[in-house]
């Protein structure tokens, strides 16, 4: 019961950023400086993460794969495929969870507990739209480009380990690479990434703007959002795989 009564406020927190909405012009400037939170500020670990997942999948592949009966091609088909279906949205947006998650959580929970909030509401704003709406809409826009960059990435350190270790060269991992891709396997990585962006921002901001009492809580709805969130998106990625694969 205690799951559907948390599920429920969070719908109507949903429901609440909407009913009395802002000036447009308010919601822009704050989506621009979210934008620039949430995808600027997480270039560089998404670069760091995309790199290292992309090489370290290209030498387990052919360390499993290894065989004069398998094409090399073979391992950068795997890869390409492997890094664009599951490791790139999947992966990063779980490293995103704990960044951005956790700071949207602790921004807005501090908020609360510093009676900021009750200052806005006072002021006739309201205050679940003004704060959470533009994170919201920033991470739709932001996330889906960081997973778009770290699929590039991820091939481009496969391409880097083959080489490196001498595994295969960069002309057989783009063969394999070509020779497998499908354009709905983009489209559906994508999906994930909208999917996922959704689930922190929006998961996050709840949980930072439910917070109740001071410094301790803070920090416990900004571990609640991060756990939540990734469980969320384990359980979104089963299901979007078995409905749209």
């Amino acid at each position: 019961m205690t799951f559907f009564y948390h599920f429920g406020n969070y719908i109507l927190f949903l429901k609440g950023m909407f009913s009395k909405p802002e000036k447009l012009s308010v919601y822009v400037d704050r989506t621009i400086t979210e934008m620039n939170n949430i995808g600027v500020g997480s270039l560089s670990i998404v670069v760091i993460i995309a790199i290292f997942q992309g090489a370290v999948t290209t030498l387990q592949i052919a360390y499993q794969l290894i065989s004069p009966l398998i094409a090399k091609p073979v391992i950068g088909s795997i890869v390409s495929d492997s890094s664009m279906l599951e490791l790139a949205p999947t992966i990063t947006c779980l490293v995103l969870a704990g960044k951005v998650g956790s700071h949207i959580a602790s921004e807005i929970g501090t908020m609360r507990v510093s009676e900021q909030i009750d200052a806005l509401e006072v002021m006739g704003i309201n205050s679940s739209g003004y704060l959470a709406l533009p994170k919201i809409v920033a991470g739709l826009i932001m996330i889906p480009m960081l997973v778009i960059i770290s699929i590039f990435l991820s091939n481009l350190g496969g391409v880097i380990a083959g080489e490196a270790s001498g595994i295969l060269t960069y002309e057989e991992y783009f063969q394999g690479a070509r020779e497998s891709f499908m354009p709905f396997n983009l489209l559906f990585s994508l999906i994930k990434a909208f999917t996922y962006a959704f689930i922190i921002t929006s998961v996050s901001a709840f949980q930072g703007y439910t917070t109740n009492g001071g410094a301790l809580e803070v920090g416990a709805s900004s571990t609640k959002a991060v756990v939540y969130s990734a469980v969320a998106i384990l359980f979104s990625d089963y299901l979007l795989a078995q409905i749209l694969l």
